[in-house]
Formats: structure tokens, C-alpha cells, sequence
């Protein structure tokens, strides 16, 4: 499976799938839509799948347009989601599985930063690796901010996607990079992969590369809403209550302005 990143809008990535073999392809939360029909005829593949994390308008303002170029496409998102995105047809909760080409992907249910909020996992094979479609719940170096959801839920959101594999490769649909990296060293000061990495996105921006794919391991490392049950950032929030120091540190990247 060829993933294709596409950069739209202010900030947005858009993430098109290819089975080279069966020579078709499927989008993850299309902001827009006319990037992926570019690069769908650059493929030569038709559209058979569109994965939609959520019902925000910059992951499915796409879809009608989609749609209506490739009928025969279907359109899957979280069964709490039915009634927010328009032509939905599989309804997913957690646990399900999806298959594009010959990869299968495993749902997870991740509310935080909406009630409704899903991720796509797509397991490692023998010849590739894992994948992880995210949306907005987890970002390179900060998770979303809590629109419908409570801390708790997104701790709980963020907990299952720790326990994946580190070399998981996270495709959150923002660059946000940057930013969320200035917040984390205000709070995780002295971790030296954080230094480090902050140093390498600063240079990779500069480049005009994108920060995005990242992995879990890096996260783990790096990202302090990842980190909430570690001593330093126990430390920095001055609790020890996991929950309570995941939900004081959200609150202050909401207010950060750096």
C-alpha cells in the first residue's frame, strides 16, 4: 500500500492509499476535493473507499464531490457520526475492521476532541509496516483540542494509541508541528529527545518538508500529552493524578500563545 500525503488549505494533510496491485485507491478525511482527483488521475485508479475520522469540515468537505465522481465509492466513519457526515454508508465502532486492497485496518474509538472521533490501524504485514490514521486525536507533538470530549476520554483516547507498536507511523492530519513542540518544552524542559527533536522540525519546516508522517515510539518520547504519568511532566503540571495533569496541561496549550 503507497500512501500519498496532500497538503491543502492553511495547514491540512489529506492522505490518499493506492493498492498498486488491484490498482485502486481510497482517502482519509478529504478536506477538498480536487488534490485527490489530481492525484487519482495521476494513479490511473479509481476511488473506492473514502475513511473519514470525523464530521469536521476541513476532514469530510470533500466527499460530495468525490462522491459524485466515483459513485461506487463508499464512505465509512463512526456510527456516532451518522447523522454529521452526509452520505456515510458503513457506520464503525470499535473493534471493526475495514480492508483496502490486501491491508486490514482495526478501528479504534478515540472521543476527545470529538464525541464521535475514530482511527484507522492498519496492522504490519510481512512486507510493510504499521499504520496509524488519526485524524485530529493525536498530532506530532500534541493531541486535539477538546471540542465535545473530556480530558479523561482523551487520556483514555490517547492511552490505546500508545499501546501500539513503536514504529508505527502516526498520519495525523495537521502541521502543527512546530508549534505544538514550542508548548512541550515548556512543560518537559529537560527531556533531550524533545530538545532534539524540536531542533530537527524547526530545520525540516525551513526546508519546506512536512513533520508528518511521525511514529508512536517518537511520540512517547517527545509528545507530553503522551507522557501525562511520567515524573517530569508530573512535575511541570504539580499533580500527580494522571488525569488531572493531562487535563491542566491541555488547558494550558489552549492558552498558549508562544
Amino acid at each position: 500500500m503507497n500512501i500519498y500525503r496532500l497538503a491543502v488549505l492553511s495547514d491540512n494533510y489529506i492522505f490518499v492509499l493506492h493498492d498498486p496491485v488491484k490498482n485502486i485507491a481510497a482517502v482519509v478525511d478529504p478536506a477538498i476535493a480536487q488534490p485527490v482527483l489530481d492525484k487519482l488521475e495521476e494513479l490511473g485508479a479509481p476511488l473506492v473507499t473514502i475513511f473519514n475520522t470525523h464530521h469536521h469540515n476541513d476532514h469530510i468537505g470533500g466527499n460530495s464531490a468525490l462522491i459524485k465522481k466515483f459513485p461506487e465509492a463508499i464512505i465509512y466513519g463512526g456510527e456516532k457520526d451518522r447523522d454529521r457526515i452526509p452520505n456515510m454508508e458503513v457506520f464503525l465502532k470499535a473493534g471493526d475492521r475495514v480492508n483496502f486492497g490486501d491491508r486490514e485496518a482495526q478501528v479504534y474509538f478515540v472521543p476527545g476532541h470529538t464525541y464521535a472521533h475514530i482511527a484507522y490501524y492498519f496492522a504490519p504485514t510481512s512486507d510493510e509496516g504499521g499504520e496509524l490514521f488519526c485524524g485530529d486525536t493525536l498530532f506530532a507533538g500534541g493531541c486535539g483540542r477538546l471540542f465535545e470530549g473530556t480530558p479523561a476520554q482523551m487520556l483514555n483516547s490517547l492511552d490505546q494509541l500508545r499501546q501500539l507498536p513503536d514504529d508505527t507511523r502516526v498520519w495525523c492530519a495537521h502541521e502543527y508541528t512546530l508549534g505544538n513542540l514550542k508548548f512541550a518544552l515548556t512543560c518537559d524542559r529537560d527531556n533531550l529527545d524533545l530538545q532534539e527533536r524540536m531542533v530537527t522540525a524547526t530545520a525540516m519546516r525551513q526546508r519546506g518538508e512536512a513533520t508528518v508522517p511521525t511514529t508512536i515510539g517518537l511520540e512517547k518520547r517527545t509528545n507530553p500529552f503522551m507522557r501525562w504519568d511520567t515524573p517530569a511532566i508530573m512535575r511541570s503540571a504539580g499533580i500527580e493524578i494522571p488525569d488531572r495533569v493531562f487535563a491542566k496541561i491541555r488547558g494550558q496549550k489552549d492558552n498558549f500563545s508562544g
